[in-house]
C-alpha cells in the first residue's frame, strides 16, 4: 500500500516538472530537458530527478543552471501541487544519460 502511494506521488512530481521544464525552455531555442524518472524517499521529504537533457553538451551547464534556481523551482511546484500534497519534498536532480550510453553502445556494435 505505502510504495502505490510513492508511485503515485513520483508520478505527479515528475509530470509537474516535465511541465515546469517545458515552459522555462522554451526560451532556449534547441535545448530540451525532460524527465526520465523521479524517486521519492518513503517519508516524502526527498524528490530525486533524472533529467535528460538534449543537446547533452550543455547537460553540465544547464544542471548547475537547474540547481542553482531549486529553491524556485520548488516553490513553483508546490503552487501547482499543493491540494495534492502538505509537505513539497526538497528536489536532487542528476543527469540521466542512458540515451548516451545506448548511443554508444549502438555505434560500437556497428563497427
Amino acid at each position: 500500500m505505502q510504495e502505490t502511494r510513492l508511485n503515485r506521488v513520483a508520478r505527479l512530481l515528475q509530470k509537474e516538472l516535465a511541465q515546469l521544464f517545458q515552459e522555462q525552455t522554451r526560451s532556449l531555442p534547441g535545448t530540451m530537458v525532460s524527465v526520465t524518472r523521479c524517486k521519492v524517499s518513503p517519508d516524502l521529504s526527498v524528490c530525486t530527478a533524472y533529467l535528460s537533457i538534449f543537446p547533452s553538451e550543455r547537460a553540465d551547464e544547464l544542471i548547475t543552471n537547474i540547481t542553482d534556481n531549486q529553491s524556485t523551482l520548488r516553490y513553483e511546484l508546490g503552487k501547482r501541487v499543493r491540494h495534492q500534497l502538505r509537505i513539497i519534498p526538497e528536489l536532487r536532480f542528476f543527469v540521466d544519460d542512458s540515451l548516451d550510453y545506448l548511443d554508444h553502445i549502438d555505434r560500437l556494435l556497428k563497427q
